[in-house]
């Protein structure tokens, strides 16, 4: 069993990844933390309270972190995950309230009382990570792994430079990178292949509550899905490889954030050569998509079937 601490900007495919996480029983949600990023963090956090119930998560803790980025100002991205952040989703509203406190001091709290033991996975901007690190650098020891979705070696999404987390705050993906830990990189060139066809669709459609109220309504919300391609669920992938690393290929490299460029803020900048220098990075380059849907569509069935 892999213990889970998801730093998340929910987000459709945030919503799909916690979803991915609910129905393994491989993994286990120990922690939700929230940060404003696809919209403003108050509706990321209402979104991740609600999921928790839909989701049937139990008591995980839900915590709300940064509103913002360290020194940007606001990006968002409305404009594709809808006003509400999910899409045409629409979740029954939330019973119980966020933790009290900052989730900064829950990553940090969470890490230190299970060292070695929870694995940190971020789909979100990286200012909560950041602050965590600079609030207590060892959490970069204490966790098991480190797995983000975001980042790009070759072009983003939001501009032709940068990917949409890595844009939204540079400086605290910069710091993120160079904390001492070796950062699981899945980005753009694996998570664009992790499309929702008309034939994943059809195998989401007989999942009952889950597929008619989230996963079909949210899947299909932001692209037009054809048999060729459609949306692609980038967040999922990060929540894949922290349940099987053995989905994609990846390569040790140097990855650097660029913070000053007049056009490229928020690149990563990503060298493969290493020429005798520790890489801080594991990058992802292929991903077996036909086996992450079996993989992911699989723990929606097992979910499904517990929600009834």
């Amino acid at each position: 069993m892999t213990k889970l601490l998801i730093d998340c900007d929910p987000g459709i495919d945030d919503a799909l990844a916690l979803a991915l996480a609910a129905g393994s029983p491989y993994l286990e949600v120990v922690g939700v933390t929230t940060v404003g990023g696809n919209v403003d963090l108050a509706r990321t956090t209402a979104n991740a309270l609600a999921l928790r119930e839909f989701l049937d998560l139990g008591d995980v803790p839900v915590t709300p972190g940064a509103a913002g980025a360290l020194l940007r100002k606001t990006v968002r991205a409305a404009h594709v995950h809808g006003s509400t952040g999910l899409g045409d989703a629409v979740l029954p509203p939330p019973t119980r309230p966020a933790c009290e406190g900052h989730a900064v001091d829950f990553i940090v709290n969470t890490l230190r009382a299970s060292p070695g033991e929870i694995t940190l996975v971020a789909t979100g901007p990286l200012t909560n990570i950041a602050l965590a690190v600079r609030r207590e650098p060892r959490i970069v020891e204490w966790a098991r792994d480190f797995v983000i979705m975001g980042g790009s070696y070759t072009r983003g999404n939001h501009n032709p430079a940068a990917e949409f987390n890595m844009l939204a705050d540079p400086e605290a993906a910069s710091i993120v990178f160079d904390a001492g830990w070796t950062v699981k990189m899945l980005g753009l060139d694996v998570t664009l292949k992790a499309l929702v066809t008309t034939e994943v669709l059809d195998r989401m459609r007989p999942l009952g509550r889950l597929a008619d109220v989230l996963l079909v309504p949210a899947a299909s919300a932001y692209g037009m899905v054809t048999a060729e391609g459609g949306p692609a669920i980038h967040d999922a992938c990060a929540v894949a490889y922290a349940l099987d690393p053995s989905l994609f290929t990846c390569v040790p490299a140097v990855v650097r954030v660029e913070t000053a460029g007049l056009y490229t803020s928020g690149m990563t900048v990503t060298d493969f050569k290493l020429h005798d220098r520790p890489a801080n990075a594991l990058v992802a380059t292929s991903l077996e998509a036909g086996r992450f849907w079996d993989v992911v569509l699989e723990a929606y069935g097992r979910l499904a079937r517990r929600l009834g």
